[in-house]
């Protein structure tokens, strides 16, 4: 009795985005513009502006997002409100380290399309509305 061979899922690891944030130079501002450095974990998967407002992370159906920022200064307060995106490829949904009160976002990419844009919206210090990207970022399938 012969079996065919068994194919093994490919295991997809999460595509992790960091937003590194310059709160003290958006506060003064007003905006992001400038002041947002874009990174992700998947340049060697054909993502590229990394260190700019517009990253495009190379991404495919079935891959897991993981969105998180960083403040530039230590002492400030930085944290994504929303991320703006098509809900139809990705919806990101708010999350919270266990035990902390550190949060990110995730979401899953629905669907391969060709750039889809997104803009994320972060509260900074004490400023009670959040402060929306001005250049977007997106998802290349």
């Amino acid at each position: 009795m012969t079996t065919k061979p068994r194919r093994e899922a490919a295991v997809k690891r999460p595509i992790s985005i960091t937003a590194v944030v310059d709160a003290v130079g958006a506060l003064a501002a007003g905006d992001m513009r400038g002041h947002l450095y874009m990174y992700d974990t998947n340049k060697s998967g054909g993502s590229t502006g990394f260190g700019t407002e517009e990253l495009q992370t190379k991404a495919r159906r079935g891959d897991q997002i993981l969105w998180n920022c960083l403040a530039l200064e230590c002492e400030a307060f930085v944290a994504i409100d929303d991320i703006i995106i098509d809900s139809d490829v990705c919806e990101p949904v708010r999350k919270v380290y266990p035990g902390t009160d550190v949060a990110y976002w995730t979401g899953t990419v629905k669907k391969d399309a060709g750039p889809v844009t997104y803009q994320i919206k972060f509260k900074l210090g004490t400023r009670d509305e959040p402060i929306t990207t001005t250049l977007s970022s997106s998802l290349v399938g």
